[in-house]
């Protein structure tokens, strides 16, 4: 008996999303083909040109513009920005550092900050737990 192993391939919208680009800004055969999962290794290891230019240039996909602005996804909807950007459009956004975007920021800073505070208490619970645990008890009666 004889197994066949089948080859994984993904929609070319779950590829752009693993490669971090913009799908209606990829190559038209990259968007009407079916991209394999060894071809997705083989654009993240040696990426071709056009992939080197939408990762550097844009246009990009809403999560990467939100990582590069420093605020959430629902931080740049509320800011008015639904559409993909390209990188001097974002530096742009930077430069003006509108209200929104510094409120957004701050919130952001104030998630990471709460998000780390709660690491430490669970750290700081477990380490507890686990002296405890290790304490020995008394005689049983």
């Amino acid at each position: 008996m004889t197994s066949h192993q089948t080859t994984q391939t993904m929609k070319p919208a779950t590829a752009a999303k693993k490669l971090g680009v913009y799908l209606e800004a990829t190559p038209a055969e990259f968007q009407e083909g079916v991209v394999s999962r060894t071809e997705l290794n083989a654009l993240q290891a040696d990426p071709p040109q056009w992939l080197q230019d939408l990762r550097r240039t844009g246009p990009h996909p809403r999560p990467v513009v939100a990582a590069k602005l420093g605020i959430s996804i629902a931080g740049l909807a509320r800011g008015g920005v639904t559409e993909a950007l390209t990188t001097e459009q974002i530096d742009a956004l930077k430069q003006d550092n509108p209200e929104w975007l510094q409120k957004e920021r701050a919130t952001q800073a104030e998630v990471r900050k709460e998000s780390v505070r709660i690491k430490e208490k669970h750290e700081k619970d477990r380490a507890k737990s686990a002296q405890q645990a290790d304490e020995p008890r008394g005689p049983r009666s």
